[in-house]
């Protein structure tokens, strides 16, 4: 499993998101009580916790009540084996965010620099940024605030 991508969302959903479809995105975060969507799907796409493997840092999968819906984060790792499946379920939360713009990202292990992907009026769409080299920046990686 050398092709190894990091997946990271954070978006919000509405608080009117039926119980269905909360079962089958607790299903995919591993979560109890969650159930797959028939046998759309061969296993949970966020499940996974603990240490990564390729991509540094932590596998997490979190869906959180909050004041007018809930709020999903994902980071995993994923491979090309099981995009679409990624690609059908990053789609169905496209289309009942409540979160425009910026959902997250989708980025070779190996890689500095993720492919954006993005939300308007319920279409997932990509952005891919590509640079043909990186120039190290003089200031901090952080702007002080009144940079």
């Amino acid at each position: 499993m050398a092709d190894v991508y990091e997946v990271h969302l954070a978006l919000d959903l509405p608080d009117s998101l039926p119980a269905p479809d909360l079962d089958l995105l607790r299903w995919h975060l591993g979560e109890e009580g969650g159930r797959a969507d028939g046998d759309a799907y061969e296993h949970p796409l966020w499940a996974a916790r603990g240490p990564a493997w390729r991509i540094g840092g932590v596998l997490i999968g979190e869906l959180v009540a909050r004041d007018g819906g809930w709020a999903l984060t994902v980071r995993q790792e994923t491979h090309p084996d099981e995009f679409d499946d990624l690609r059908r379920m990053v789609r169905w939360l496209g289309a009942r965010t409540t979160t425009p713009g910026l959902m997250g990202h989708l980025r070779f292990h190996e890689s500095h620099v993720p492919d954006l992907l993005t939300v308007e009026g319920g279409r997932v769409g990509g952005t891919l940024l590509r640079v043909d080299r990186t120039v190290p920046s003089a200031n901090e990686a952080i702007p002080g605030p009144y940079a």
